[in-house]
């Protein structure tokens, strides 16, 4: 009986033996050095990653078909050595073999003096758009470092926390609130786009509150840093001072207006409406300056259309007619306002139809939020629902509805789910026999989402 092949030496020396092909041959083949694969063969000289790679390929085998047996030989039977573990994990995630990536950080876990070597890694990974990756990496170190209360591991939960965020709102919730527990452990020159990104979090999942919290600790941060050291050095923050200060403001008041407090609202909105305060601002601060500027025009419109004042309409239309990218954010308050206070916007809706639909939203400074754009969207629809359905417009109204009910599933909106079914449920006498068939086929999806969602929540328990 013949012995079973164990190792990369044994499935090489077979190779040879079976081609009937000389040392020197594979050598000219692989372009490794034929007294390098002599004293591989004769188990003299450990394989780097590089020669791994190239005798697979000599070998006409696929990239990255040794790689279980690499582990087993250099990291499971042998002390890991730093020369060949950091090429082994870039390869890896070259390759997308994760598993691999697992079992070696997973060994390497009984020696601390890596975890410094393996968080390079990882902010390698992540600044090179490799997300896998780097997840596993972060979650690793932060697993072995909790109980440390290092600047790594708050750097290491930031990162899990960006990586997390998805359109899953359910999962967005217990994300944002274990990350927010390390965000003042943060260096500082991560704290204010960290606050920033957990404002918009907090703000997508309606928790005002927070929002509120959140966006007075950014002020007061970002003041003292303005007063301090100016405006900022390129390398500090991903946007100039100014825009936290502003923005803390901007939340603020986007907070209580969503409490329905549209006096406060409004007093915020002149706090980022002023900007005679910023020093001789540069281009990128008059960019940003022009933004809030902007922002605070078109809020103070809405702020006034929720408070009652219908009169601003058309001049609140007129301004966004020429601000392509204000008309949707608008639309989803307009059609809010209207709905509260039973006014028609038919004109509107119908001027403006080709913009309610689903597309990722930007401004002077960047990309809106996808969980904000998330949110807005399914506030619409569900708006657009209840305000033709108010209007005996059933067909159009349920039909909206429906469309409520399967973006709020697709995004794991608990808070949508449940008002897409009590409108459904009371205007179901009016839908069609269709619709209601569609109706069930959604309410079976919703049951399935919660049932999976328990299992995911005990999973941070």
């Amino acid at each position: 009986m013949k012995p079973t092949t164990t190792t990369i030496r044994d499935h090489l020396a077979n190779y040879l033996k079976r081609e009937q092909m000389s040392i020197s041959l594979f050598s000219e083949m692989s372009g490794i050095n034929s007294g390098t694969l002599s004293n591989i063969l004769n188990k003299n000289r450990p394989i780097s990653m590089q020669q791994l790679d190239r005798i697979t390929a000599a070998m006409k085998l696929a990239e990255g078909h040794f790689y279980e047996l690499y582990i087993d030989e250099c990291f499971v039977h042998a002390t890991p050595d730093w020369r060949r573990l950091g090429p082994f994990l870039h390869r890896c995630a070259e390759l997308d073999k994760l598993d691999c990536i697992e079992d070696v950080v997973r060994l390497m876990m009984d020696n601390l003096s890596y975890i410094p070597m393996l968080f390079e890694v990882a902010e390698e990974f992540y600044h090179a758009g490799k997300w896998k990756p780097a997840t596993l990496l972060y979650e690793t170190i932060a697993e072995s470092e909790k109980m440390q209360h290092s600047e790594r591991l708050a750097l290491c939960q930031y990162r899990l926390f960006k990586l997390g965020l998805t359109n899953d709102q359910q999962r967005n919730v217990i994300i944002a609130a274990q990350f927010e527990y390390y965000v003042d452990r943060l260096d500082e020159r991560y704290q204010l786009d960290a606050l920033n990104e957990l404002i918009n979090a907090f703000g997508a999942l309606h928790r005002w509150n927070k929002v509120q919290e959140l966006s007075e600790k950014l002020k007061i941060k970002a003041t003292v840093h303005y007063e301090l050291n100016g405006r900022r050095k390129q390398e500090e923050t991903k946007r100039p001072i100014v825009f936290y200060i502003l923005y803390s403001y901007l939340a603020s008041g986007s907070a209580y207006y969503h409490q329905k407090d549209y006096h406060r609202a409004l007093e915020y909105v002149a706090l980022y409406a002023n900007h005679s305060w910023v020093k001789e601002p540069d281009e990128e601060e008059r960019v940003v300056m022009n933004q809030f500027h902007e922002w605070a025009e078109a809020n103070q419109y809405i702020y006034k259309l929720m408070a009652g004042q219908f009169e601003v309409l058309p001049e609140y239309l007129d301004y966004i007619s020429t601000k392509e990218n204000e008309i949707f954010p608008a639309l989803c308050d307009i059609v809010k306002a209207a709905l509260h206070y039973n006014q028609n916007i038919d004109h509107v809706l119908q001027e403006y139809r080709s913009y309610f639909i689903y597309q990722e939203q930007s401004n002077r400074i960047g990309k809106v939020s996808s969980q904000v754009t998330d949110d807005r969207y399914l506030r619409l629809l569900l708006d657009l629902g209840a305000y033709y359905l108010r209007k005996d417009e059933y067909h159009s109204g349920i039909r909206c509805v429906l469309n409520s009910l399967k973006f709020a599933i697709e995004i794991s909106s608990g808070r949508g789910m449940l008002r897409g079914v009590g409108l459904f449920e009371q205007y179901r006498e009016f839908a069609s026999e269709t619709a209601k068939q569609e109706y069930k086929m959604i309410i079976s999806e919703v049951q399935k989402l919660n049932e999976e969602k328990v299992g995911f929540a005990d999973s941070y328990m």
